[in-house]
């Protein structure tokens, strides 16, 4: 969502790098890159106005004009500036001192609530919590029959006593909900309400009822991230009209200028506490303001990255992993295959490659990934019989035409695989044994290995030239490499160019004694 912002962000920063001094007019042409960006984005006019008027005073002050690097100092500003407006440090949601814990979702038709409301039940269930949903949505059609299916797929009751399409009344539903939860001890309930469609002062009414009968403990208002500068008003009437304590993003996987994001904290200034990051029920994650200043800045995610490894990896299986790599097992096919399928329940490959630092110029490539790719490598190793998988060497011509057959790919591919096998095999063992230390598995990264050095070296000096066959000028060679030899012997150290003693020239110096020039040819 916000590829465009990231790209004209960096772009403002690449004036500033090499300059040891930053004057007022590359201050103020950069302010000026970041308020374009910004409104280009869709955020609002008075978010960007406070954005920009902070940047600039800040990089016009002593700490900036005095620092080593004046440009990294103007990055650590606007990421700082961008972390403010985000909302600062993340807020855990509030819970009741005695349960249930009520949570009331409110939002514009289409926004994705009852979807959310099954995220979020999930995300509670992981927590250790008990949640309920409450089907108090009966306005819209089949909204009821949406939150019974998503709630059976994250393995939430939902208490649903009224069918909907119109029939019977969502504050009676919500009241009752809460006391359902009571009653069986449920110790959080999501209450799902209906939708509006635009300022509907009817449905806004409904919204108050249902919050006077509940008497919530958190009402998170889910705004669209992709609706651009509609938000600021929609955020404000229902900040008006029902009051909200936190907000929730819809939709961040969206290819919108993510101006939403940006502008509702500001306005409203209501924590962002959840984000909705894909179609999926574990596409739901903690917003965090720093970590989302650090995408936009093309700095990576990291932290949400181990994360979600820890949350999907088992720990003990990567212990046992780990020691066979240190010691003396070996690392087989069975073993990669095991965790390509961990792997693959993170979820998207582009959306965890997207979270290291710098992808952001590697955008098109990544865009271009293919998915599938690993259901090819899988079918590649599924094909392969047990015995193959623990010793790739007995794997012939033969057995890998048998194999490409089995998995609908290419001899060509299945070669490919295993020259890749072979070569992580070797790096991760390196790095295990190490510690991790010294990354010693170097040459297996691009720009590494044995081959880079010559790349990185200097360009060869060019030999001696070969002694002419003409004994004349044989003889002038052999005169001029005395004389150039008595030149550099002559220099005195510290001389970089060696020409301390500005020597006279050829004609004028004397030959040195033939038993030290042999000396400094030796």
């Amino acid at each position: 969502m916000f590829a465009n912002l990231s790209d004209r962000l960096t772009a403002s920063f690449k004036q500033l790098r090499g300059k040891g001094r930053l004057s007022e007019a590359d201050i103020d042409a950069t302010v000026s890159e970041i308020r374009r960006a910004l409104l280009e984005a869709d955020v609002a006019l008075p978010v960007v106005r406070s954005f920009t008027a902070n940047v600039r005073e800040r990089a016009k002050s002593a700490e900036v004009s005095a620092a080593l690097n004046p440009a990294q100092q103007v990055i650590k500003i606007v990421n700082a500036e961008l972390v403010e407006i985000l909302g600062g440090e993340a807020r855990d949601l509030r819970f009741a001192k005695h349960p249930p814990t009520v949570i009331m979702l409110a939002g514009l038709q289409g926004a994705g609530k009852t979807t959310l409301a099954g995220k979020l039940g999930r995300w509670l269930k992981e927590q250790g919590h008990t949640p309920l949903l409450v089907a108090s949505d009966l306005q819209r059609p089949n909204a009821v029959t949406q939150l019974q299916v998503v709630g059976k797929r994250a393995g939430v009751p939902v208490w649903a006593p009224e069918p909907g399409n119109g029939v019977g009344d969502p504050v009676a539903v919500a009241r009752s909900g809460v006391q359902h939860a009571r009653d069986k001890q449920y110790s959080v309930v999501v209450v799902d309400t209906a939708g509006r469609l635009g300022v509907d002062t009817e449905m806004m009414q409904q919204a108050v009822d249902i919050r006077d009968a509940t008497d919530p403990d958190e009402i998170l208002f889910v705004l669209d991230a992709m609706i651009g500068q509609d938000a600021v008003s929609t955020a404000n009437a229902f900040a008006e009209g029902v009051g909200f304590t936190g907000v929730v993003l819809s939709k961040l996987d969206g290819d919108a200028r993510g101006g939403a994001a940006l502008s509702v904290r500001g306005v409203t200034g209501k924590p962002v506490l959840f984000a909705s990051t894909g179609e999926k029920l574990s596409d739901f994650e903690r917003f965090h303001a720093d970590r989302m200043a650090s995408r936009i800045l093309d700095m990576g995610d990291i932290l949400t990255l181990i994360e979600q490894a820890e949350k999907t990896f088992d720990a003990a299986q990567a212990e046992e992993m780990a020691a066979k790599l240190a010691g003396d097992g070996d690392f087989t096919l069975q073993d990669f295959l095991a965790q390509l399928a961990q792997l693959k329940k993170m979820g998207s490959m582009k959306k965890m490659l997207g979270m290291l630092p710098g992808m952001g110029q590697m955008r098109e490539q990544l865009e271009n990934f293919d998915e599938r790719e690993v259901d090819r490598v899988e079918a590649i190793v599924h094909s392969m019989t047990p015995a193959e998988r623990a010793n790739p060497k007995i794997l012939n011509g033969s057995r890998r035409l048998r194999i490409a057959r089995g998995s609908g790919t290419t001899v060509a591919e299945v070669n490919s695989l295993m020259e890749r096998f072979d070569q992580a095999k070797t790096m991760m063992r390196q790095m295990a044994r190490s510690g991790g230390r010294g990354m010693p598995g170097m040459g297996m990264m691009p720009g590494g290995g044995k081959k880079s050095k010559g790349r990185m070296a200097p360009p060869p000096k060019k030999g001696k030239k070969g002694k002419s066959g003409n004994p004349a000028k044989r003889r002038q060679q052999e005169l001029e490499a005395a004389q150039r030899a008595t030149q550099q012997a002559s220099a005195p150290s510290g001389s970089a160019f060696g020409l301390g003693n500005q020597a006279q020239g050829p004609q004028g110096q004397d030959m040195p004694d033939l038993e030290e020039l042999q000396k400094f040819l030796r």
